[in-house]
C-alpha cells in the first residue's frame, strides 16, 4: 500500500514516468449495407399489427407464429428461426418446433433445406465479430440438443408448452460464420439443383 501511495506522489509530482497502460481501444468493424431495408417502418409495424387481430377473444384458435428468415434457391432452402436468450436458454414453442421438424422433414424429400434455430443476446448484426449460438435441425433430431420442457436448473420446474434449450448446447460462432454458413448453402444449391 505504501509503494503504491508513493507511485502516486511521484506520478503526480512527475519525478518517475508513469507506467504505460497495455490498453488498446476495441476496434468494432462494421458490415457492409444491409441488402434489404426497411424503408417505411410505420407501415411495416401496421402490417404486423392488423395480422394481429386476425385471431379474436371467442374464437377457438389461438397462438400463432412466424418463420424468421426462409431462403429458397434454386429449389433449396435455408431457414433461420431467432430466438432472444434469457438466462442463457432459448424459448420454443412445442408447435412451432413441431412444424419445423414436419416443414424440415417435407422440404428434404424433394430437395435440400437447412433449418438453424439462433440464439442471440441484445445483438447488433451489423458487426460481424458479434456472437450468436446456433444448432441446426439435424442435431435436434438426433437428439444432439436436449429436449427439455422443464427448467434443469429447478428456474421453474412446472412442464410448459415450450421446449427449453441451453446455449451450452449450441454451438457460438460469429455473425461473419453466420453469414458464411447460408452463402455456402447457396453455393451447394448451386451445384446440385436444376
Amino acid at each position: 500500500m505504501a509503494n503504491n501511495t508513493s507511485d502516486l506522489i511521484d506520478n503526480i509530482y512527475e519525478k518517475t514516468e508513469p507506467a504505460q497502460n497495455d490498453f488498446k481501444p476495441q476496434v468494432i468493424r462494421k458490415s457492409q449495407k444491409a441488402k434489404y431495408q426497411i424503408f417505411d417502418e410505420n407501415e411495416f409495424t401496421r402490417g404486423r399489427e392488423v395480422l394481429g387481430d386476425l385471431i379474436v377473444h371467442g374464437m377457438i384458435a389461438s397462438g400463432g407464429t412466424d418463420i424468421d428468415w426462409l431462403i429458397e434457391h434454386k429449389g433449396g432452402f435455408v431457414i433461420l428461426e431467432f430466438k432472444g436468450f434469457h438466462n442463457d436458454k432459448i424459448n420454443i414453442a412445442k408447435g412451432q418446433m413441431i412444424a419445423y421438424e414436419k416443414l424440415h422433414e417435407k422440404l428434404n424429400q424433394s430437395a435440400k433445406c437447412y433449418l438453424y434455430v439462433v440464439g442471440c443476446d441484445d445483438i447488433d448484426f451489423s458487426n460481424p465479430d458479434a456472437t450468436v449460438w446456433v444448432f441446426e435441425m439435424n442435431q435436434w433430431k438426433s437428439n444432439a440438443i436436449p429436449k427439455n420442457t422443464s427448467d434443469i436448473y429447478g428456474e421453474d420446474s412446472n412442464r410448459q408448452n415450450k421446449y427449453i434449450v441451453y446455449r451450452e448446447y449450441m454451438e457460438e460462432i460469429s455473425v461473419e460464420k453466420l453469414r458464411d454458413i447460408i452463402d455456402s448453402h447457396w453455393k451447394e444449391f448451386e451445384r446440385i439443383m436444376i
